[in-house]
């Protein structure tokens, strides 16, 4: 049995607002209020429906069980996620064989053949495990390690010194502890003494800033550097020349603008390199530090490379004097390096990654790009000013990431993890295709299955989409997909419009005013699976979360007919109401602002909230979400599940299910086991209304 009519009340209230003449109504307002004894009770007995039909060893109990040891054997292989150079060392964020958390470690930059060291492992502080690193950065020379950790999911760094060699605490307690360090920028001094960093004001989700601190000094005395808001939600970076004399501040305004501020610390001189202008400007210091390299869609929507000699004069004569070394091609150009020998650039087709060398004046060195094996996408390039070697994180679909070093002969070498064994990865195969949407526009679709598998309208098949915030789904490995496949299902990844696919312009088309192209393009690829026959409308599901949970609340909403089953994870629903919570004013420049007459003229004709329509038979539909979320508050999915629960007539045969994990956020952070535990739940749920049965 997968469903249950044994739904816990929701009681309804005739809540109503008025916004810009439209009358809006909120039945479910009450369960905004999380801390309320009502609402803990309401989830309490959501929760224990759901584990009632998950965890039934009569029904969808014996498949979950199966599918989450499969889940954990695919976790148990090691993972490396980031890395940073320091002259011979590399600083790793890996998480190891039988690791709970991403741990923070030490290996050799030269010799592959030395064993990693680890330095934090952050789930020994917490019984649970729920302690996670969200980020790190070494100091110049590798000595010393500023790390962020926060528990419970929920991204809330506390700043804290380590030693470089060995992890123990190198900082000075209370002083050198800084909280509210969410998704920290630092910047260290070349002695080593101090850095810059970017915090937020006590109890505030906007308004950061940068500060100085010096080692040792009181944290809350540390001076503001940089306050200047274009507004509230501002995000600054910073980058600090390597003599210590340039410090940029980079201001993201939104997803679509970047801000670049330049101080010459020799003069206490601030020049603005580009402010007020609608395109991204990424910039770093070349290798002789006496340039900023990096890429801008000022002029060209799929990026060039641009130098700016650094000097107060060049820098603030404006874009139309910057020096293009790269002019703006048929793919994407994504992130610039500077190594002893040239740069490093990397270009993206269609969400598959590629990895180029140039010379310092941008000129190829190579007809073609680095040879990374097969369909990739790369997460991050580690380059060293003072070396000709770089690494290259790569990311796919089949394999877990691995760190890739490139040597001047030519050779690219798997340096971290170590591969694993073939018995526990399975044999799939990727293919990439397109297909129309609704207004004729191609989107990319990736496939992928296992090798013996031939997609039929009888295979149970899961798509996936996001489409939003420049963000591209490109080949990645997720224990989710490798276990789906292994089991004899097909997966579908759909480039959606909104991502950064084809380029800045991709990325208008699917925001803001032209958001319901994202919808079309996710209902075009559901429809083109079906017609191709690669699945049926009853073994189809949808899957996605954050703004890809918004997706799947508009496929419940507009297509109730797309498929047979939904996940829906950490999502915003309530897009009347979502800038009022938490940090969520930061994506009104990506969706629209509500308050604002026009915008909300684009954004209520889809917020999902408000067109549940009663005695529709929606898709089965799961929606998981967690209350330690700092990014989007579980409150949309409670309203949404009350909702369509209220709506649904059909909640014995599709049910329509809500779990709010405890300790646990929007997923940056969650240990294996609460993984293994989520990712089983939805595999299960997909998997007995799809007939995938592991």
């Amino acid at each position: 049995m997968t469903g249950s009519t044994n739904v816990p009340p929701s009681r309804r209230e005739d809540v109503v607002d008025d916004y810009h003449g439209t009358p809006v109504a909120d039945p479910y307002r009450w369960l905004e209020a999380g801390d309320a004894a009502e609402v803990t009770d309401w989830v309490e007995r959501q929760n224990a429906l759901t584990r009632g039909v998950l965890d039934d060893p009569a029904g969808l109990g014996a498949d979950r069980a199966v599918w989450h040891g499969r889940l954990v054997d695919l976790m148990q292989l090691p993972v490396v996620m980031g890395a940073v150079r320091r002259d011979d060392t590399l600083f790793t964020w890996e998480r190891p064989s039988g690791s709970e958390q991403f741990v923070l470690a030490r290996r050799s930059a030269v010799d592959a053949a030395l064993a990693p060291v680890t330095l934090v492992d952050p789930a020994s502080r917490s019984a649970d495990a729920a302690t996670a690193i969200d980020w790190f950065e070494p100091s110049d020379d590798g000595g010393l390690v500023a790390i962020g950790t926060s528990e419970g999911g929920t991204e809330n760094s506390t700043l804290r010194v380590v030693s470089g060699s060995d992890g123990s605490s190198a900082g000075t307690p209370g002083a050198d502890e800084i909280p509210n360090t969410r998704a920290c920028s630092v910047a260290w001094e070349p002695d080593g003494a101090g850095f810059f960093y970017t915090r937020y004001p006590e109890g505030d989700q906007y308004h950061r800033t940068v500060h100085h601190h010096r080692l040792g000094a009181a944290w809350a005395d540390d001076p503001v550097v940089w306050a200047e808001h274009p507004d509230p939600q501002a995000w600054p970076s910073v980058d600090l020349s390597p003599d210590g004399r340039w410090l940029v501040v980079s201001v993201s305004v939104g997803w679509s603008r970047t801000d670049v501020h330049v101080l010459d610390r020799s003069t206490d001189q601030w020049t603005t390199v580009v402010a007020g202008v609608e395109a991204n400007t990424y910039l770093g210091f070349s290798a002789d530090a006496s340039a900023l390299v990096g890429t801008t869609t000022i002029d060209a929507p799929r990026n060039r490379v641009v130098r700016i000699t650094l000097d107060p004069e060049t820098l603030g004569a404006g874009p139309e004097s910057w020096e293009t070394l790269v002019t703006e091609r048929d793919d994407v150009i994504g992130a610039v390096g500077s190594t002893a020998a040239g740069l490093v650039m990397v270009t993206s087709r269609a969400a598959v990654d590629s990895v180029w060398r140039l010379d310092h004046d941008g000129v190829p060195l190579a007809d073609r790009p680095i040879d990374l094996g097969g369909i990739v996408t790369v997460d991050g390039v580690t380059v060293s000013r003072r070396h000709d070697d770089f690494f290259v994180l790569a990311n796919s679909f089949t394999a877990p990431p691995s760190l890739r070093r490139w040597t001047p002969d030519g050779s690219v070498v798997t340096w971290a993890p170590d591969v694993p064994d073939a018995s526990l990865v399975p044999d799939l195969v990727v293919s990439q295709t397109t297909y129309p949407s609704r207004d004729g526009t191609e989107i990319g679709l990736f496939l992928i299955h296992r090798a013996d598998v031939e997609p039929n309208p009888e295979t149970p098949t899961i798509l996936n989409g996001y489409g939003g915030f420049a963000i591209s789904l490109g080949p990645a490995w997720q224990p989710r997909i490798a276990a789906w496949c292994a089991a004899g299902g097909v997966y579908a990844v759909a480039g959606l419009r909104g991502g950064l696919e084809h380029g800045e312009a991709w990325h208008e088309a699917g925001k803001g005013p032209n958001k319901q192209n994202v919808f079309d393009d996710f209902h075009a690829a559901a429809d083109t699976l079906v017609h191709r026959g690669v699945t049926s409308r009853e073994h189809l599901a949808v899957y996605g979360g954050s703004n890809g949970g918004l997706l799947m609340g508009v496929v419940l909403t507009q297509r109730p007919d797309l498929c047979a089953a939904v996940l829906c994870a950490v999502p915003l629903l309530d897009m009347v109401r979502f800038p009022k919570f938490l940090i969520a004013r930061l994506w009104t420049s990506e969706y629209g602002d509500p308050d604002v007459a026009e915008e909300f003229g684009w954004i209520f004709p889809y917020s999902p909230y408000h067109h549940v329509t009663p005695g529709t038979e929606y898709p089965a539909t799961l929606i998981q979400t967690a209350e330690g979320d700092t990014r989007v508050d579980p409150l949309h999915a409670r309203k949404m599940t009350a909702l369509l629960q209220w709506a649904s007539p059909a909640l014995d045969r599709r049910p329509i299910l809500l779990f709010q994990e405890d300790r646990a956020g929007h997923g940056v952070g969650k240990p294996v086991a609460k993984q293994a535990d989520s990712i089983a739940d939805g595999l299960a749920f997909l998997g007995a209304h799809t007939g995938l049965h592991p």
